[in-house]
């Protein structure tokens, strides 16, 4: 969204110094006898000992030891780019297991955490469960029984297409305890989706459900994963977990219930011991057009990132009580079960949707369960928003320190809404910009960091990370927007795309040498705070002024009228490219010709008169990914009358037909 100077140039949050000494960041400093977190930073990745680049390895050294990531077997070198960036070899020689680090050493009969709750599960219709460590290392290893009864073993694909329920954490570790490359869908896609990763990936063993509630509905999945094996192949067994008792298709030489099968497997079982390199997740990213990207993730990769995020970023404390509005389909949740249970903490999953039965369901829960970290998208908040405060009164959210926030730009008015009264005015926002391809983040602000709206504070803890111009020279000291990118490689990202290396070397290193491009406009401020302006491959180019899409956007929400906004580009014959924009209104507002000429006046006058919209139609609602961002990409196509791609991410297909009966 667009960020005005006077709206983001104020300094919100200042840390006290009592929470800033408390953090697990500035004990880390402490340890290594570093001052500030400009020098911390500087150590993290670049100059270290007078030796240019050899930051990377004493910082993702000195962290596996700090936070005592368990390797069976220690690495004799943390990192080998001999190949160059592209190819990194991340602790090469080492030996180690996501699934011991998580579960295996939490649950022996010695741990302090044997009997902690490792989850905590609420269901849409208001069913509650708790998952202790022993519970949780007894059904893992009973999962891991039940894929080595079938075949599975190291470097073996199994689709994971499950509604959000206790056992989908059971199901991850168990995958990664055989060696098994765990390959996570989306529970809300639909069957050609689902099978295209089925197909892709080769998956031989799918577990799945019945369904699942949404708004008080029954949601059925057997069908669509039915389907989806008959459209992909490979899939031999179809494990189902029953959820809803629901009357579902059964193929009785291909499906067994979760309880005969799993929960009817031997609980002790020996975890494998694996290479540093070894596969441990084939995550799934949209692309533009074509076929959805298979990203290849590690064992030692997919336990170190996510570990030093939540460790130093989120600060995690053993009290703690994490929630990430996410599915186990989407990046973030593996990353927050990950992150969290390396430390033995406390992980919150919910099955339904925010605003059921009523708008307060997100605050009622967090105030039932004591939770003390919740992470959103910028979306999502402003839906809640619109619903008005009065739904907040009556719940205590005091046990909130941290807040959480990814995959998107924010608006100034919706962040502050969010700090000032979800937050009370006093709980940082950890506004985090990373991505599938990395299993982590770029840009994130730690607890040491004072925050203006929007911001997301700086690089991350041992991210290379700069902005640049089109030629690949750095412009971040100079105030200016320019491409995010990665000087070096991190230990999560992705060691190629599971298609192969020709097209993961088109998509992240061929727009600069030795360069990682992540697509996003970036910029620095004069004193030093990071802002993302959306992708950079989004931008509008109209009669040679560029302006981003979240600008135009914006622009629109800055006016009282609107609730959302889409902006792409059209073909004109006098501009090259015009502005078409899509607009949801707020509740009591009427669609009316001279509102239309009202907006397209106000993104005139905050962003220039050649920046006025072509168009301004109105609609009901646009189609949104599961985390809650429009996706921009199918508005365009649905416009132009093209086909429209991947339609893997979308939450609500149906909205693209009322793009296409747009007023």
């Amino acid at each position: 969204m667009t960020q005005t100077l006077e709206e983001i140039d104020e300094v919100l949050h200042e840390p006290d110094r009592e929470f800033v000494e408390n953090s697990n960041v500035y004990e880390f400093m402490q340890e290594y006898g570093i001052d500030d977190f400009e020098e911390l930073h500087r150590r993290s990745t670049t100059d270290v000992d007078g030796v240019a680049d050899s930051g990377l390895d004493w910082f993702w050294g000195a962290v596996v030891d700090h936070l005592d990531l368990a390797f069976d077997e220690p690495y004799d070198t943390v990192r080998d780019d001999s190949d160059g960036p592209q190819f990194t070899d991340w602790y090469t020689g080492g030996k180690l297991n996501i699934a011991h680090n998580v579960v295996d050493r939490h649950a022996s009969p010695n741990s302090p955490t044997r009997n902690k709750v490792a989850t905590i599960w609420e269901g849409e219709d208001g069913e509650v469960r708790e998952v202790t460590y022993h519970d949780l290392h007894r059904e893992a290893n009973q999962v891991a029984n039940t894929l080595e009864a079938r075949g599975i073993g190291t470097g073996d694909t199994v689709g994971l297409y499950m509604p959000m329920v206790p056992e989908i954490v059971s199901l991850l570790y168990g995958c990664l305890k055989v060696g098994a490359i765990a390959v996570p869908i989306f529970s809300g896609f639909g069957v050609d989706a689902t099978a295209t990763r089925i197909e892709d990936a080769e998956c031989r063993v799918l577990f799945t459900g019945d369904g699942f509630y949404r708004r008080g509905d029954e949601i059925l999945l057997k069908g669509a994963a039915d389907e989806a094996i008959a459209e992909a192949g490979h899939v031999e067994h179809t494990i189902v977990y029953d959820r809803l008792g629901a009357d579902i298709p059964w193929s009785s030489d291909r499906d067994e219930w979760w309880s005969e099968s799993v929960g009817e497997a031997d609980d002790s079982y020996e975890t494998k011991s694996l290479p540093s390199d070894q596969e441990s997740m084939l995550l799934y990213s949209s692309g533009t057009t074509g076929e959805p990207k298979g990203i290849v993730h590690t064992h030692a990769g997919g336990l170190v990132q996510p570990a030093k995020e939540l460790y130093f970023s989120f600060d995690h404390k053993p009290s703690d009580r994490y929630f990430w509005v996410s599915d186990i389909g989407w990046m973030m949740g593996p990353w927050m079960l990950i992150g969290n249970h390396t430390f033995g903490g406390t992980v919150f999953i919910y099955e339904g949707a925010p605003d059921y039965p009523e708008p307060d369901r997100y605050w009622e829960m967090i105030d039932r369960h004591g939770l003390t970290a919740f992470g959103i998208s910028p979306t999502a908040i402003r839906a809640l928003q619109k619903h008005g405060d009065d739904w907040l009164e009556g719940h205590d959210l005091s046990t909130l320190r941290l807040l959480g926030s990814t995959g998107e730009p924010w608006d100034p008015e919706s962040w502050r809404w969010f700090y000032e009264n979800v937050g009370n005015g006093e709980t940082p926002i950890m506004n985090i910009s990373g991505g599938t391809e990395i299993f982590g983040c770029f840009l994130q602000p730690l607890p040491l960091h004072s925050l203006k709206p929007c911001t997301l504070g700086g690089p991350a803890l041992g991210m290379d990370v700069d902005i640049v111009d089109g030629s690949g020279e750095s412009v971040a000291d100079d105030n200016e927007r320019g491409y995010l990118v990665a000087n070096s490689s991190a230990p999560s990202m992705t060691k190629s795309l599971w298609s192969g290396d020709e097209r993961y070397l088109t998509e992240y290193w061929s727009r600069f040498d030795d360069t990682w491009d992540h697509g996003d406009w970036a910029q620095k401020d004069e004193d030093g705070f990071w802002f993302l302006h959306g992708r950079s491959d989004d931008v509008l180019n109209v009669a040679g002024r560029k302006v981003g899409p979240a600008e135009v956007e914006g622009a629109l929400i800055d006016h009282e009228s609107v609730n959302a906004a889409a902006a792409v580009g059209a073909e004109d014959d006098t501009t090259g490219t015009a502005i078409v924009t899509y607009v949801q209104l707020e509740p009591g507002y009427e669609e009316r010709d001279d509102l239309r000429d009202e907006l397209r006046a106000q993104v005139g006058e905050e962003l220039g008169k050649p920046f006025r919209p072509r168009e301004v139609l109105f609609v009901d609602e646009f189609p949104k990914t599961q985390s809650g961002k429009i996706v921009r990409r199918l508005i365009q196509s649905v416009y132009e009358g093209e086909q429209m791609g991947d339609l893997s991410s979308i939450e609500n297909p149906d909205a693209l037909d009322r793009i296409a009966e747009a007023r």
